[in-house]
């Protein structure tokens, strides 16, 4: 029984430590979310930038594989190019190298006090802030502090299963028979795979390493093992980025190749040198470093830090093989995506930053369907009406593909301002979809005078040219707000709204006038009338568009 209630002890260490972890990533995301949108949104052809970035934003999430699945999400949507995804998923292999400093810190403690106990009590902050405070920054800092605590309850679990003699003479026999290192490495790869994280698994080696055999009071492994196993859990991790490469574009396959192939590269490399001077290694890391969790902590810094730095300048080179393994595809299926990917989903506040983009895209459809239109109807020309039908199909596609996407990072632990976002943007993009019907109707229009031959007089084409600038001058400004949410613009919205509906009615008693003096025809003041007021309400969604950084539904303020 006592051996049964020691492996529960242990499996409930790992899950707290797991559990504790992920919280601590949630936080650092919330409270990070607008500085890693920025970062992403500075992204440039240089390399270190980009490998800052990787290390920054792995730091943040406590994964480098996630980081790297992000990273395939951006390539397969088109905004980021293969060189800098490259240099962020060498960033990433140093960033998540952090959990196994964050672990080491358990060693440290003496005279009675135990630092972890500390630590683990720093929980209790974090817990008491998320449930004494409605304030959302707040609770933030409260998951981040108890996700803090909890990896040092879980290793305190971890701590005391492996402390018990049977189970600390398992994991000595356990080692002692398994007496070749590359077996240890595959056996690290596979566990590493097996639950997706190497932080995790490299915090629980580090625990290890700091186990003592209660029976012989030696350590349950040796230092020139661990290094074995760290490694083994580098190349493990890339599991994530393979399986999510699964129907992604050559691009995103190419980043899950260049993660794979890289680990593979600074796992032979640094084998080789622990085969050839390992002993040696392990003898001066042992008499320099007194603690022997930091001796693993501070080999996988180096580990990874290393091998990374000497294949960033070879970041074109390592691109270009891996174009020649995975090849350019004949064709591909055609979309009208290009922000949002599945696999950004994984680092929610990008997620949100990108469906914001896809929508800025959409609407800019929707206006170049408007632009299409105007010069249909003031030039008597629908030669662009196949074009008009394509980019009206694709905002078709985008609405049911965003609507679907906000669904899903819905259902994500967001902060509430992203929740609000989110809500919003739903709004928004129904708009979007009815400015893209009223320019189909448009062009509609235009047909039809054509084959009725009911054009409109000089006065009604300039009258109807006027407010089509204005409202797409309007739609112009509405999208400007959008993107930057600066309100200070919503006067302005305001004001342009009001013109429009002045003009339709101004112009409408100007056709009437027309139609008196015979100067139109009854046909032509039908479908001119038919526009004005499809214009209007193009400015009503307009107006909505612009709003909704003010209110979810994109209600006027009534003090404007």
């Amino acid at each position: 029984m006592d051996v049964f209630m020691s492996i529960l002890q242990l499996f409930a260490g790992v899950g707290v430590f797991m559990a504790g972890m992920k919280f601590m990533s949630d936080g650092l995301q919330k409270s990070a979310g607008k500085g890693m949108r920025q970062m992403f949104n500075r992204l440039s052809d240089k390399r270190l930038a980009g490998y800052g970035i990787g290390a920054g934003v792995t730091s943040l999430i406590q994964s480098s594989a996630a980081t790297s699945v992000m990273a395939m999400g951006l390539v397969n949507a088109g905004i980021m190019k293969l060189p800098q995804a490259t240099s962020i998923v060498l960033g990433a292999k140093v960033g998540t190298t952090i959990t196994g400093v964050i672990v080491a810190l358990s060693a440290f403690g003496s005279g009675g006090f135990d630092l972890n106990v500390f630590f683990a009590a720093i929980s209790v902050v974090g817990v008491s802030m998320i449930l004494f405070s409605k304030r959302e920054r707040i609770n933030r800092v409260g998951y981040i502090l108890m996700g803090f605590g909890l990896i040092f309850v879980g290793l305190i679990f971890m701590k005391n299963a492996m402390g018990t003699e049977q189970i600390s003479t398992f994991f000595t026999n356990l080692f002692k028979t398994i007496d070749n290192v590359f077996l240890l490495m595959l056996i690290s790869l596979l566990f590493t795979a097996l639950i997706q994280s190497s932080s995790a698994s490299t915090g629980i080696y580090i625990t290890l390493m700091g186990t003592i055999d209660v029976a012989t009071g030696l350590p349950v492994m040796t230092t020139y093992q661990a290094f074995f196993l760290v490694i083994g859990a580098n190349i493990g991790t890339c599991i994530t980025a393979v399986l999510a490469a699964i129907g992604a574009s050559n691009n995103a396959k190419r980043v899950a190749f260049l993660h794979v192939i890289t680990s593979i590269f600074g796992a032979i490399v640094f084998s080789l040198l622990l085969v050839i001077c390992g002993k040696a290694i392990e003898s001066f890391m042992d008499g320099l470093i007194e603690l022997p969790q930091w001796r693993i902590a501070i080999f996988n810094v180096v580990f990874n830090l290393s091998y990374t730095l000497i294949l960033l300048p070879f970041v074109n080179q390592l691109t270009s093989f891996s174009r020649l393994v995975i090849k350019e595809s004949e064709s591909e299926k055609h979309t009208a995506v290009k922000y949002i990917d599945d696999r950004l989903l994984s680092t929610p506040t990008i997620a949100v930053a990108q469906v914001q983009k896809e929508v800025l895209h959409m609407a800019e459809l929707a206006k170049t369907n408007l632009i299409l239109a105007k010069d249909a109807l003031i030039n008597y020309d629908v030669n662009s009406d196949e074009l008009l039908e394509r980019n009206e199909a694709d905002i078709n596609m985008l609405n049911k593909e965003i609507a679907s996407y906000l669904i899903k990072i819905s259902s994500l632990n967001i902060s509430a301002s992203d929740e609000k976002l989110v809500g919003t943007l739903h709004h928004v993009i129904n708009d979007i979809e009815r400015i893209g019907d009223h320019a189909e109707n448009f062009m509609e229009l235009a047909t039809a005078i054509l084959q009725e031959n009911a054009e409109l007089s000089e006065d009604a084409v300039a009258e109807l040219k006027n407010m089509f600038e204005k409202v797409i001058d309007m739609f112009t400004k509405g999208l400007s707000i959008v993107e930057t949410r600066n309100k200070a613009g919503l006067k302005e919205i305001a004001s342009l709204e009001n013109e429009i509906d002045g003009l339709k009615t101004l112009y409408g008693d100007h056709h009437i006038r027309r139609l008196h003096e015979q100067k139109c025809t009854v046909e032509g003041g039908t479908y001119f009338y038919d526009i004005i007021t499809e214009l209007e309400r193009v400015a009503d969604h307009v107006t909505n568009i612009a709003f909704s950084i003010d209110s979810p539904t994109g209600t006027m303020a009534t003090d404007l």
